[in-house]
């Protein structure tokens, strides 16, 4: 299928779980997370802030554990047309951005490159690990722009199961997509 058609069938899917159905299964999801790659104290994680009215993982449950565990959490924003890498803490004051995202205040960008992990938001993944996002591109030229060395982790409630037919030269696989019942590795 091509991504514009699996991006409608995937938000479609998204739509009909329920808030509590959302939780529950980003709880199992974080769970796999916790068991596959044990983050520790002073790793840097960029992660995701989810936008809850599209169902996305609740990836608070994530930050709250990174921050209970002194690890360090940057988040995605964007500034000027580019995805940005913004360092918070517990004390972060947050706005909504013009796409309705819960983003960071600041717009200093950190200029991090060297992340542990990257937990990626996704519509759909398939099992090559090729994503489906919402078509803008930002993941893809962020990806391209820090150290080889961090592992790209996607978060999904759904499994592969459909193969992406239109993937173009630019788009840069996952390494790793977690959800509620494994965790798949795409690194050869």
């Amino acid at each position: 299928m091509t991504k514009s058609d699996l991006r409608i069938r995937y938000t479609e899917k998204r739509q009909t779980l329920s808030q509590d159905e959302v939780l529950s299964l980003s709880e199992k999801i974080f769970e796999n997370f916790l068991v596959q790659f044990k983050p520790v104290p002073s790793q840097k994680i960029h992660c995701f802030l989810p936008i809850t009215e599209k169902k996305e993982i609740n990836t608070r449950i994530f930050i709250q554990y990174f921050f209970d565990h002194q690890i360090r959490v940057y988040v995605p924003k964007i500034s000027h047309g580019k995805l940005i890498s913004v360092e918070i803490t517990r004390e972060t004051a947050y706005i909504k951005s013009f796409w309705n995202i819960l983003e960071p205040e600041s717009n200093i960008d950190s200029e991090e490159k060297d992340f542990d992990f990257v937990i990626t938001p996704l519509l759909y993944c398939d099992d090559k690990g090729n994503r489906v996002g919402y078509g803008k591109g930002f993941y893809d030229e962020f990806f391209g722009n820090i150290s080889s060395k961090a592992l790209k982790i996607g978060v999904s409630i759904f499994p592969p199961a459909e193969k992406i037919d239109d993937v173009f030269e630019g788009d840069i696989p996952l390494d790793y997509l977690v959800t509620p019942t494994e965790v798949l590795s795409f690194r050869g």
